[in-house]
């Protein structure tokens, strides 16, 4: 995540161009045409659906509704079953929310009562959102979903166009106010060439699923749905900018960076220090479709396998040897490599059709990662025993880690399960701040840990990383998440073990240098982040990263650590990345 200044690059509005800016997602930048995402359909709440240019009556009324919530999960399914990874995920569970029986019989009861089709589709809906935003977290994050849901059933009841992005017949800038999940995901990739939202937060599923697609994204940007269809536009996630007809001078400054892109990755060397010292430079995937499209070189293995993805889509709970399979695959795809696996990271925010926890006013703070454990043991010890069995047939060995470990006690309890189910590597997922207050203990249960950085940062700020106008809070640069990083890195050292990091954090130039000084072995991220984040670390020595890991702590506030860290870095770096 980046913050929204100017200090990527210079910029050049030209005359009778303008900025506008917002929260950026990656770091590279594009010119090309705004293609508006089209929106829901405008229509009164008592619009009738028509027959041969007449309003239905109610048995066909009732006939077209059902027609329209099945169509609608048809199509998103069609979608899922020929994508892969997080996207795949989001459609999958787009298109259960379409099919969701609770959500279709409510409001057909309405229809059969008498209530016209719009407004009984946004009665129903607004109560299901309310219900969301009230649980907060992933349930919160779902109402983007839930209302893109209602645009398409209205859509198809009326049988008027559906909304979402248009067909795109040249490599496009996509704006919109609010791009749900499921449109993202099925996006023309061959003709996209950045996602920009109004609304959205940093780590919602829109800007997590254009990271995995390697395309630049701003969020929380003012005005962008005002931007006419085929302005030509400038997007610069580094800086979180949107510049509207931009002068030739920045046209060329994005090409310029497209080529330096370019040169980046042909680098795949091993990460390390200017002086040697060796970082590894990991990928985070979901999937074992990431696995395979990751592989190769630059990539020296993976830092965070989110498991979930597999739970997250089902009905019934995958069996072991369903999991197996995939563990084994991702193995297989990444030979001799590390391998980082997550165990089940779900639960309150993250609900499973087969483990349905009862409802938590706070779910952030509730039954979910590691603490399943308590009225599920069963999916972990399955999974447990699928990766023991993936790690024999693979003929490897996976690192496995617990999230949401709080206490020494979970990671020894952990860590006795583990091992005993064959798991060879046992690790925990440092994300809550009484975790990194007391990693040594940690450390002394298990065989590694991994900072994961988002949610180390919602808990320490009191901050749901889901809410996009409190991003200055999610700032990597925080100080107080700074200290919780830097406590856990001394605790790895002081035992002699691995300290990873696998949040977003990891994926940015300057603050992998402050990590690598503070103590951090390994770096894991989206594999489009690996070039910049190598090229940095190359052209510091161990001990430079130490002095500007020094500085970054010694600074007061989030702004004042990052200047700096910049005041730090190599001149080189800074001008070859633009920072």
């Amino acid at each position: 995540m980046s913050t929204p200044t100017l200090g990527a690059a210079e910029v050049h509005p030209g005359a009778g161009s303008h900025v506008l800016t917002g929260v950026g997602v990656g770091r590279r930048a594009v010119v090309g045409p705004v293609a508006q995402v089209r929106p829901a359909p405008a229509v009164a709440a008592d619009t009738p659906v028509l027959v041969d240019g007449v309003p239905a009556d109610a048995a066909a009324t009732r006939a077209a509704v059902e027609r329209a919530f099945t169509g609608v999960a048809e199509g998103l399914r069609a979608q899922a079953a020929g994508a892969t990874g997080t996207v795949k995920d989001v459609l999958s569970a787009t298109a259960q929310m379409a099919a969701d029986n609770a959500l279709r019989t409510q409001v057909l009861a309405k229809v059969d009562g008498g209530a016209p089709v719009v407004a009984a589709v946004d009665a129903v809906v607004d109560q299901f959102a309310t219900m969301f935003e009230a649980a907060g977290g992933y349930l919160a994050e779902r109402v983007t979903d839930l209302r893109s849901v209602r645009d398409r059933v209205v859509a198809a009841a009326l049988g008027l166009p559906a909304p979402g992005v248009p067909a795109l017949s040249e490599p496009s800038v996509v704006v919109a106010r609010d791009l749900a999940p499921a449109d993202t995901a099925a996006l023309d990739l061959a003709n996209v060439l950045a996602i920009v939202t109004e609304l959205g937060g940093p780590t919602g599923h829109t800007a997590i699923i254009a990271g995995q697609l390697g395309l630049p994204c701003l969020v929380r940007v003012t005005g962008a749905g005002d931007v006419p269809a085929g302005a030509l536009v400038a997007v610069d996630a580094a800086a979180g900018t949107l510049t509207v007809e931009p002068d030739e001078a920045l046209r060329a400054d994005v090409e310029r960076r497209a080529a330096r892109d370019a040169e980046l990755a042909a680098d795949t060397a091993a990460g390390a220090t200017a002086d040697g010292h060796a970082v590894a430079l990991l990928a985070n995937i979901g999937t074992a479709e990431d696995a395979e499209r990751v592989a190769g070189p630059g990539v020296e293995g993976v830092g965070l396998f989110r498991t979930e993805v597999l739970f997250l889509e089902a009905t019934t709970a995958p069996t072991q040897a369903d999991q197996a399979a995939a563990y084994t695959r991702v193995l297989r795809a990444l030979p001799e490599q590390k391998v980082v696996v997550r165990t089940l990271d779900a639960g309150a925010d993250k609900p499973l059709a087969f483990a349905t926890q009862p409802d938590e006013e706070n779910p952030a703070l509730g039954v979910r990662g590691y603490r399943l454990v308590r009225t599920n043991p069963e999916l972990l010890d399955t999974q447990l025993a699928a990766l023991a069995q993936a790690q024999a047939e693979a003929g490897a060995t996976p690192w496995v880690m617990a999230p949401m470990i709080a206490t020494p006690a979970e990671a020894r309890e952990f860590a006795t399960r583990a091992r005993a189910a064959g798991v060879a590597t046992v690790g925990v997922m440092v994300e809550v701040p009484a975790a990194a207050l007391r990693a040594r203990d940690i450390l002394a249960e298990v065989d590694f840990v991994s900072l994961g950085t988002n949610d180390l940062a919602q808990y320490a700020m009191a901050t749901d990383r889901l809410r996009g106008e409190l991003a200055d809070l999610l700032d990597v640069w925080q100080p107080a998440v700074l200290d919780l990083v830097a406590a856990t890195a001394r605790a790895g050292q002081d035992v002699g073990k691995p300290v990873g990091v696998c949040g977003e954090s990891a994926s940015d130039p300057l603050m992998a240098l402050v990590l690598v000084g503070l103590g951090i072995t390994s770096l894991s991220m989206s594999a489009g982040a690996l070039a910049a984040v190598r090229f940095a670390v190359r052209h510091h020595t161990l001990e430079q990263c130490r002095e500007i890991a020094a500085a970054a702590l010694g600074a007061s506030s989030a702004p004042d650590a990052r200047a700096a860290v910049l005041a730090l870095t190599a001149p080189e770096v800074r001008d070859t990345l633009g920072l």
